[in-house]
């Protein structure tokens, strides 16, 4: 099941699909992902904004799934049809743009891939840039349907954790507790009966996503063909990398934990181990 595509194959169809700048950077970057794109993005493109803009405006968690009502009236807002065919991409190569992926998957939008190794792969290529003033799209209709076996929340992960077969991408560091959360008030460790599979372990060292072969030895032993796959990281934000290699090269649908290790972490009463 094809999730990510070449600078090639976007080049040859830049006049029928819609680019979409997913750009991100951890809250410690001194980096403008917004100003970026509008000084150099693929000609096109949008730009996706799922931190501040595209997110559950009532949750107290960092850029959790909104709503499908609120969803589609951003989508919309961007001048995205759900026929449209989407290629999302991100500054760093792969990193957030598989959040957007995700998003739109599970909203359920059918045509949507990820631009391999992102923007630079596209200048590498010698592709287009376009670094003028950003003009709006028309407005568009667009409809969600919920693709509830690719969201997890915490209540029902806590309350079925046995029979989950749950995966963290974050750091092995902080997987065992080593080394403490990012975001202050969140406690150290990792979920009872969780593996550990980096995120950093899933991409080569320009970006792009690793071979199947690959995937097969790194990533196929840590999914289940009996239990619910759910893969989980610090805010919900690489924890989709793994679901789109999963799903582009061995078709398993994996769960996000939308919250993941933020709001984990932070509460009180769900386990935490330390210990491998």
């Amino acid at each position: 099941m094809s999730v990510f595509v070449t600078a090639e194959w976007l080049a040859q169809r830049l006049d029928t699909v819609i680019p979409v700048d997913a750009s991100w950077f951890m809250p410690d970057v001194s980096r403008d992902s917004v100003q970026e794109w509008q000084q150099r993005r693929i000609p096109g493109a949008v730009f996706f904004d799922f931190d501040s803009r595209i997110k559950d405006p009532t949750s107290s968690l960092p850029h959790m799934l909104p709503d499908e009502e609120r969803f589609a009236q951003h989508m919309g807002a961007l001048g995205i049809a759900s026929q449209d065919t989407l290629v999302v991409y991100d500054t760093q190569g792969l990193f957030s743009a598989a959040r957007a992926w995700w998003m739109c998957k599970v909203m359920g939008h059918q045509n949507v891939f990820i631009l391999d190794g992102g923007l630079p792969a596209w200048m590498a290529s010698e592709g287009l840039i376009d670094n003028t003033p950003p003009q709006p799209r028309v407005e568009a209709t667009y409809q969600t349907q919920f693709k509830p076996y690719r969201y997890m929340d915490g209540a029902t992960l806590a309350d079925k954790l046995a029979v989950m077969n749950v995966i963290d991408v974050r750091p092995e560091t902080r997987f065992y507790g080593n080394a403490p959360e990012p975001r202050e008030g969140i406690r150290s460790g990792h979920m009872p009966g969780a593996t550990n599979l980096p995120f950093a372990t899933l991409t080569d060292p320009r970006g792009f996503v690793i071979s199947e072969r690959e995937a097969r030895s790194t990533v196929l032993p840590h999914l289940s063909d009996t239990r619910v796959n759910v893969v989980s990281c610090g805010s919900g934000v690489t924890a989709c990398i793994l679901a789109a290699v999963a799903e582009h090269y061995f078709a398993y649908p994996v769960a996000v934990y939308d919250g993941s290790w933020t709001e984990w972490g932070g509460h009180s009463h769900w386990p935490v181990v330390k210990a491998g």
